[in-house]
Formats: structure tokens, sequence, C-alpha cells
């Protein structure tokens, strides 16, 4: 049994990590609160739905950075309809998978390290005017990634 834990431990420990800073604009992860488009926080309304992610706040042409160690799997686009902030990249590594949306990725795979560069914020405020910019960041399997932030 102890052999068992000894094994399982890294992996328990990386599952628990907290994330690296998001927005190089921002002092730490914050998320948006609310505003004339809605709220940023999990499980929020959105219209009749709800928010399966969260919405980090970060300026527009901000730096936006790894959350973890590990690999752009591809791009992700949120919308599917070429408007301007509809791009983003799927990561994944040291436990997790997420998207990230609203960035523009400066490269779309490869190996990733936490805190490195993998984008900056394209321009939320010229779709969403009034809305606080940010990167929505969902785990893949929609839980809450809010405890990693």
């Amino acid at each position: 049994l102890l052999l068992i834990f000894a094994l399982l431990l890294p992996f328990l420990l990386a599952a628990a990590a907290q994330w690296a800073n998001i927005c190089s604009s921002e002092p730490a992860n914050k998320i948006r609160g609310c505003d004339t488009k809605g709220c940023g926080g999990y499980n929020q309304p959105r219209g009749g739905k709800r928010h399966r992610g969260v919405d980090v706040v970060c300026g527009d042409g901000s730096a936006v950075r790894a959350p973890f160690t590990g690999r752009i799997d591809r791009r992700a686009r949120p919308y599917g309809n070429g408007n301007a902030i509809d791009d983003g990249l799927q990561l994944s590594g040291s436990g997790f998978c997420v998207k990230m949306f609203y960035i523009k990725p400066a490269k779309s795979s490869g190996p990733i390290r936490k805190g490195e560069k993998i984008g900056v914020l394209l321009p939320m405020q010229s779709v969403y005017r009034g809305i606080t910019s940010h990167v929505h960041v969902q785990n893949c399997d929609f839980t809450d990634p809010t405890p990693h932030l």
C-alpha cells in the first residue's frame, strides 16, 4: 500500500498544483466580475445555459501564459465564425486539459512550460464593447477550473 501511495503521490500533487499567472497585464489570476455582458465565474447563467469555464481578466493585446507545463494539442475556436476573437488553444499536461479562448496563439502545437507565453489576448472590445476583457479558461471535462487559479 505504501508503495502504491509513493507512486501516485507525484500525480496527486500535480493535479492539485496552482496554475501560473495567465495574463501579463495582471498581477494575479482574477475572475471577471459582472458587467453588461454577464458574469465571468463558473456556472453563471449564460443565455439560458451555464458558463462552463471562468473568465480571467486580461487586457487586450496582453501576453497570455501557459498555466502549466505540458503541450499544445490544437487550435480551439469558440465560435467558428471567424470574428476578431474566434481563436484559442487546447492544452494538456501536468494532469490537466484546458481550452483557452480569445487568444492569438504564438504557436499551434508542441511542448510548453508553465508561465511561457503562448499568445496574446485578441481585441475583445471590438466584438463585445464594454465587456471586461479576459481569457476564457475551461477544463476539457467542463469541471470548475477555479481551484487551480
